[in-house]
């Protein structure tokens, strides 16, 4: 028995008529708005509400937060913040939020657990 002959043909590609390809999203971005400081940021999507605090140098560790924060390592707890507008533009708490902020109130969170992924509003120090 012999090994059948395959015939191997060239195929062109086919052109499929009035199919578009969606263009790329444009840059997203998420306004941050620091209520007691007056200060509006514009961060990219997901970007890390600590970070971008810190980057447009806005305080958010009260006397003993400075001396005994983790630097953003999620262990401490000392950069808590009152969420004023836009919770739902924020990724959801995570466990170490919940056992850390179980007695305050739902509207706080830590500013280096919460990523942002659209228009929110805080307050520092609350």
């Amino acid at each position: 028995m012999q090994p059948a002959d395959t015939d191997l043909q060239a195929v062109e590609p086919v052109e499929e008529v009035g199919v578009k390809e969606s263009p790329k999203p444009a840059f997203q971005s998420a306004s941050i708005n620091f209520v007691k400081e007056g200060k509006e940021v514009v961060a990219a999507q997901g970007a890390n509400l600590r970070i971008k605090a810190i980057e447009n140098q806005v305080d958010l560790y009260t006397f003993g937060g400075k001396l005994m924060n983790c630097g953003g390592a999620g262990q401490c707890g000392t950069c808590i913040v009152e969420v004023v507008e836009g919770m739902e533009n924020l990724s959801p708490r995570t466990a170490f939020e919940e056992r850390k902020l179980k007695k305050k109130p739902a509207s706080y969170r830590l500013a280096c657990q919460a990523l942002v992924n659209g228009p929110v509003s805080v307050k520092t120090k609350p």
